[in-house]
């Protein structure tokens, strides 16, 4: 696989792994999360249309591995003085695994840090593609529950603690679980008990904690689709300070990023 499907590029991220970083975001994810902040890049590895401001527009171009490592070596010198580097992002990265895989191989060989953002809902044949190849894997856990997983987003949750129990095995990979609080789904005392759980089993001592915002919201009507968290209220200060000290009592240091 010599070319991508990539929607989307954004450089100069300080938010995705360490140091200044530049995202390719791929397109193609098969789960249904009520919350998703980037609903273009659902369903199929294929072009997709939406209309924006009167305008039809193409949603996703196939790049090759060349054209990318072209564009990201643009801010390398950003990434050598800050520790930076490139993350893959999506949709979810596992949908084109062989493509992410032969470029993130390239970028190490270039001795640049690499990292992805995933779900781990795909097999964990898939992920073997990549991980030779990362540094860094942020890795989202959402709902543990497992009739609830699959109900709400359409993940089985025993793939993804096969996903993620693979990664721990891999030394050379920093693996980062990232909790997205989202209210009602993700942020009830259950679900947050049971990923406290999940975590410490492990001897994890760190996450990212992801508040919920209405960033994406737009885009649900430039796709013609009903956007499910329509008039959902943004967690307040004091109600992510609550869920951070749940994580630090049971040992985990809990970093939040992007409240407002």
């Amino acid at each position: 696989m010599d070319q991508g499907l990539v929607f989307n590029i954004q450089r100069y991220s300080v938010h995705d792994g360490g140091g200044i970083r530049t995202l390719i975001f791929l397109k193609g994810c098969p789960l249904r999360c009520p919350w998703c902040s980037n609903p273009e890049s659902r369903k199929k590895v294929e072009p997709a249309k939406w209309k924006k401001n009167g305008k039809t527009e193409t949603i996703g171009e196939w790049r090759s591995i060349d054209e990318l490592l072209d564009e990201v070596l643009k801010d390398e010198i950003f990434y050598r003085t800050s520790g930076g580097g490139v993350t893959l992002s999506g949709g979810e990265v596992l949908m084109q695994a062989e493509f992410a895989g032969e470029f993130l191989q390239e970028l190490k060989v270039l001795g640049i840090h690499t990292a992805i953002e995933t779900t781990g809902c795909f097999p964990v044949e898939r992920l073997k593609k990549i991980t030779p190849y990362v540094d860094q894997v942020l890795f989202d856990l959402k709902i543990i529950d497992r009739s609830e997983a699959k109900r709400v987003i359409g993940l089985a949750p025993e793939t993804v603690r096969e996903n993620f129990d693979y990664l721990l095995t891999q030394e050379q990979v920093q693996v980062i679980p990232r909790i997205p609080l989202i209210p009602d789904y993700t942020t009830n005392e259950r679900n947050i008990q049971q990923l406290i759980d999940f975590i410490a089993e492990r001897q994890i001592k760190e996450v990212h904690l992801l508040p919920f915002h209405q960033y994406g919201s737009s885009k649900y009507d430039y796709l013609g689709w009903e956007y499910a968290m329509q008039g959902v209220s943004t967690l307040t200060q004091a109600e992510v300070a609550v869920l951070k000290e749940k994580f630090e009592t049971a040992g985990i240091s809990a970093n939040v990023d992007g409240l407002e």
